[in-house]
């Protein structure tokens, strides 16, 4: 379990009842490293590299000077623990598109909601602040349930990269889906506006 220092808790970028998101700091690579390799996180993601610290540490480092993407740390609201990370990456102004990936680092954190409230603040935040029309998504067959909360968020399948992951001895496919500024403002946003 991870806390952050007061500091950091300033720094929370959104929020709901339950997590807010915030910026990667260095300190942040002790509770973020150990998480690359948890078994199911590396499964449903289909994690195949290794890491080493340093390499962490130079990911986290860059990230903060990258423009092309917003990668955030998922937090607890009532204990500030760590327990996964979001981003909106491959941000292309022009096209006013972007693809965005998410993982719950703890079996014990999955299914209870928090990946759907932390893709709506980050869809949000997408649509309303970055200004963008499209957003995109990857995920593998296996991962049922991703496939039914991205759904259920309004994302929209597009078609299947077959046999794109080796993984545990077999190949799987990959479904593309994406959801555009209108059907995210007509699902979720009350005033349509």
């Amino acid at each position: 379990m991870s806390h952050t220092t007061p500091t950091q808790r300033t720094a929370k970028l959104m929020q709901t009842e339950n997590i807010y998101l915030r910026p990667f700091e260095i300190t942040d690579v002790d509770t973020y490293y150990p998480s690359l390799f948890e078994s199911e996180m590396r499964r449903l993601t289909g994690t195949q590299a290794s890491f080493t610290r340093s390499q962490v540490e130079r990911y986290v480092e860059n990230t903060a000077q990258d423009d092309s993407r917003l990668n955030l740390l998922i937090a607890l609201q009532r204990t500030d623990e760590i327990i996964g990370d979001i981003a909106l990456k491959d941000i292309d102004a022009k096209n006013r598109s972007a693809h965005i990936r998410i993982a719950i680092d703890q079996p014990h954190h999955q299914g209870k909601g928090y990946g759907s409230e932390a893709l709506l603040l980050m869809l949000n935040y997408g649509f309303g602040i970055a200004n963008l029309h499209r957003i995109e998504l990857e995920v593998y067959s296996y991962n049922e349930r991703a496939i039914r909360t991205y759904e259920k968020l309004g994302f929209q399948r597009e078609g299947v990269k077959r046999d794109v992951l080796y993984y545990n001895h077999q190949y799987h496919d990959a479904i593309l889906m994406s959801i555009l500024e209108d059907e995210f403002r007509k699902k979720h946003l009350k005033t349509g506006k």
